[in-house]
């Protein structure tokens, strides 16, 4: 049993909150929520929010997955953002692109199909 991530579904996003400092707390909730809100109202229907990763050194990385490359020009500013809102030292916002072809569009399917393009998890064997 991992004792440093924990699972979250924000509406239409299936997210992993990983912690290197233990279990991930309320705190960590209340990010992951305002990251989906930005991610809602800035980039595409398509867009989901994947993993956020909170680091030792107070660097956050947070994980998303698209079908649509556009999305990966809200990047910047939704780091600046969200650094502003929340006050880490650093947000670096990953945003990955995936081909349509590769993944099935149904909802849950197309979740888990970016969080295993992403690397979070392992493929279903």
């Amino acid at each position: 049993m991992e004792f440093d991530s924990d699972w979250l579904t924000l509406g239409k996003h299936r997210v992993r909150l990983r912690s290197s400092r233990g279990f991930p707390t309320e705190m960590m909730r209340s990010v992951a929520e305002v990251v989906r809100l930005a991610i809602d109202n800035n980039m595409s229907a398509r867009a989901r929010l994947v993993e956020i990763l909170f680091e030792q050194e107070r660097t956050d990385e947070i994980a998303v997955g698209t079908t649509l490359v556009e999305d990966s020009v809200c990047a910047p500013q939704l780091e600046a953002e969200i650094a502003v809102v929340l006050l880490p030292e650093q947000v670096n916002i990953i945003v990955t692109a995936v081909d349509q072809n590769e993944v099935d569009l149904h909802v849950g399917v197309y979740e888990r199909m970016l969080a295993e393009k992403l690397g979070v998890v392992p493929p279903i064997q």
